[in-house]
């Protein structure tokens, strides 16, 4: 859920840079979701080279290869300059609303659009990787984009005596600096030019915001519960002509409990990256 999961290191992009020679095209997962935080490092780091043949790369055109590589990194450059502006966007709308008003109550309600949009938008990661142009698992992506949008559209949009919750402050306002931090990070790193406080931010913000991100989701989901277990929403109960039953608050709360083992791998591979990152400490982990 909200998408803990974060890739943490560069170079991710090994294909699009053979092909140009450009920047290394970098992993473009999200930062906050325990669903997927069994995939905490780029292919590069991995050995998987998100799936590609070395052999069957090498016998590709070169100019081809050029081409393909040049138009993966104009558009991945456009792609996260866009959702760079997207939050910054929603950020000046949450500080200028907090401002006028003094109060959270109807903060979720005046951003939601602008919130809906962008992170409906990120669906376009999952795309990156059916192309090739994000060597990673387009599964592993799915689930991190998905869980997202799960706690935008089937938590925050769906359950509405919840948006007011200061919880929900939480989590809007941890996705949206991490969300600033990542993509600006990732463009300035495509663009072969990276200043030191982005590199900086980028792995030390996440100490703060990747806590108090969970505690906002769960909390959100918490409060949720009772309007679920009352109104059966999104169940289905038998009997019915499928013979199908499934329980939207139970699910509900096996996905609490999933960010008990989850979260920590994830925070503390994190606190390793940022280690070899920013001090350059050799980092030897375990293969699982």
């Amino acid at each position: 859920m909200g998408r803990l999961t974060e890739v943490a290191a560069l170079g991710s992009g090994a294909r699009a840079a053979r092909w140009a020679g450009s920047p290394p095209t970098l992993l473009l997962l999200s930062p906050t979701s325990p669903g997927c935080a069994a995939t905490m490092a780029s292919s590069d780091e991995d050995g998987t080279n998100g799936g590609a043949s070395e052999a069957g790369e090498d016998r590709e055109a070169p100019g081809k290869r050029r081409r393909l590589g040049l138009l993966a990194t104009a558009w991945l450059t456009f792609y996260n300059i866009a959702m760079t502006a997207g939050w910054l966007v929603l950020a000046i709308a949450m500080v200028r609303f907090y401002m006028e008003k003094g109060t959270h109550r109807g903060l979720y309600k005046s951003v939601q659009k602008t919130l809906k949009f962008f992170q409906t938008f990120a669906l376009l990661e999952i795309v990156h990787c059916l192309i090739g142009i994000v060597p990673t698992s387009v599964l592993v992506t799915g689930v991190q984009v998905s869980s997202r949008i799960f706690m935008v559209w089937l938590i925050t949009h769906s359950i509405k005596p919840i948006q007011n919750e200061e919880s929900v402050v939480l989590f809007l306002v941890a996705w949206t600096v991490t969300e600033i931090t990542r993509y600006s990070f990732y463009t300035f790193s495509l663009l072969d030019h990276l200043p030191y406080f982005i590199k900086w931010a980028r792995y030390n913000f996440f100490i703060i915001l990747y806590p108090v991100g969970v505690a906002g989701e769960l909390l959100t989901i918490y409060a949720a519960l009772p309007y679920v277990k009352k109104t059966g929403m999104f169940s289905i109960r038998l009997p019915n002509k499928y013979n199908v039953s499934f329980d939207y608050y139970y699910f509900l709360l096996i996905t609490m409990a999933s960010y008990i083992p989850l979260f920590p791998q994830l925070y503390f591979h994190m606190l390793r990256q940022r280690r070899k990152v920013l001090h350059g400490e050799v980092i030897v982990e375990k293969d699982d």
